[in-house]
């Protein structure tokens, strides 16, 4: 899909700041706000934009260990993948979910309030999940850069 300078302009202006009505947009853009609406409208419609979303401070939620886990399953047969993921991706501890290659099969990011929830999580959540051979954890010790924005 190709995207002309202000169509970059007006997805990047969007992830900053979702919530910015289309009139606070056609100033920045030098459109009409009928221009502006009809471009986000085109957007939505070709699923570059997917959705709008409030972004938490976890702090403020007391949520702020964040653990990176590997997981290797017994065997990569079809099932147990699908099983697997279908069972990871109901745990609201994981944020995001991935399939990797390498050592392990899975890269999971868990958001929670401390290590003792951490470890609550592991024992009685994550490794309750059939076929799982190995789990390898890391805590995030700082947040160096964390972004949701994707330049186009």
């Amino acid at each position: 899909m190709t995207f002309d300078t202000i169509d970059k302009k007006l997805i990047q202006l969007l992830q900053e700041d979702s919530k910015q009505t289309n009139k606070a947009l056609s100033n920045k853009l030098n459109l009409s706000v009928t221009a502006v609406y009809e471009r986000i409208k085109k957007l939505e419609n070709q699923g570059v934009i997917n959705k709008y979303v409030a972004l938490v401070n976890k702090e403020k939620v007391a949520k702020s260990f964040v653990a990176f886990c590997h997981v290797k399953l017994t065997q990569h047969s079809q099932n147990y993948v699908i099983e697997f993921e279908k069972e990871v991706a109901d745990l609201q501890e994981v944020l995001e979910c991935y399939h990797i290659s390498g050592d392990y099969d899975y890269l999971l990011k868990v958001l929670v309030k401390d290590m003792e929830a951490f470890r609550e999580f592991m024992v009685n959540r994550l490794t309750k999940i059939n076929h799982i051979g190995s789990t390898h954890s890391m805590f995030m010790i700082n947040e160096v850069k964390h972004t949701t924005a994707i330049t186009v």
